[in-house]
């Protein structure tokens, strides 16, 4: 068995607004273990990011945080900030979204890469500044020392991300959140960043949270994946399970409106009506009713939310009240 590194159970996220209470994540659950890499997949407001900043117990005390979530055993809900800041970095790191505003624009990068460097493993300035020098090169940023006293505005796109990469990794985290690690870069940096995440996960043995609504990535990196809509987990499973044996009407929505290389070139995409909700105002019953072509209204899919519950294979689960009649193995094409 692997070593069980992080545990989320029934995690719920609510900020007050003027218009009402924000429930960005209502009840998601998911285990993280050593070596694995674990997709949280979903359309823009679904509330991945937010499972993830409140595991890093970064989203300020304007959020309300319930449930559990326990790292090595050691339940974070209610935690200090001493207790976070001696796990965050050391143990837990994040690879943030957008890399521009992540680094402090008025630091040079060298500084930005050693300050963890300095604070958790008590290395002098000279000591922790040919480290950052080290970890640059290490990812793959050319005359490192050079570019260790540059400022984030003098990099482009894909070496931002690739210092932040740096950062997040100084002091051998067990766990990496990387939260849309590729957005706004070209195909060639993009397949350079994944290429280097995976190669840092073996060589730390650690686990990789990878927040993306890009499935190629996720089929191209991921062991498991959870796919989330409205705060809630509506199918999670082994990612060849997930993909090839859908069983919500959401997640088989996401994959219609792929290109398909064993396809028709000239077929058109199927894109998913409607718009996802408001997370003020989130539909009854299942939150997706009303944008899914297999929805009873009026009847059960518009009045009770369903359960996650198993569908066919171990571990692979579905919310939908009609999940066994769309798990059919999909045709794949070698």
């Amino acid at each position: 068995m692997s070593e069980l590194l992080l545990s989320v159970q029934d995690l719920h996220v609510t900020f007050n607004s003027e218009e009402g209470k924000v429930r960005a994540v209502n009840g998601v659950s998911f285990d993280v273990n050593r070596g694995e890499v674990l997709a949280i997949v979903g359309e823009s407001g679904s509330g991945k990011s937010v499972s993830s900043l409140a595991v890093m117990g970064l989203l300020g005390p304007t959020a309300e945080v319930t449930g559990s979530i326990r790292w090595k055993g050691t339940e974070l809900v209610g935690a200090s900030t001493q207790t976070f800041r001696k796990i965050r970095a050391a143990e837990i790191s994040m690879i943030f979204q957008d890399p521009l505003s992540a680094l402090n624009p008025v630091l040079r990068v060298g500084d930005q890469v050693g300050e963890s460097l300095r604070l958790h493993q008590g290395l002098s300035r000279n000591a922790a500044g040919a480290r950052a020098v080290a970890l640059l090169a290490s990812v793959g940023i050319p005359q490192a020392d050079r570019r260790a006293r540059s400022y984030p505005h003098e990099f482009s796109g894909g070496m931002r991300q690739r210092a932040m990469i740096a950062m997040a990794i100084a002091c051998d985290p067990d766990l990496l959140f990387a939260d849309e690690p590729t957005t706004a870069l070209d195909v060639t940096v993009q397949a350079q960043v994944l290429e280097l995440l995976m190669e840092i996960k073996e060589r730390l043995n650690s686990a990789i949270v990878l927040i993306t609504h890009d499935l190629g990535v996720v089929a191209g990196m991921s062991d498991r994946v959870l796919v989330m809509y409205a705060g809630r987990p509506v199918e999670t499973g082994l990612v060849g399970d997930v993909f090839y044996r859908q069983a919500h009407p959401y997640t088989q929505g996401l994959l219609a409106s792929l290109p398909r290389v064993d396809g028709d070139p000239d077929a058109e995409l199927t894109p998913i009506k409607g718009a996802p909700p408001s997370m003020i105002n989130v539909p009854t019953g299942c939150a997706f009713h009303p944008r899914c072509p297999h929805a009873r209204v009026p009847g059960v899919c518009s009045v009770d939310v369903p359960p996650l519950v198993e569908v066919d294979y171990p571990g692979h689960r579905s919310a939908c009240f009609f999940a066994s009649e769309l798990s059919v193995p999909v045709e794949v094409t070698q």
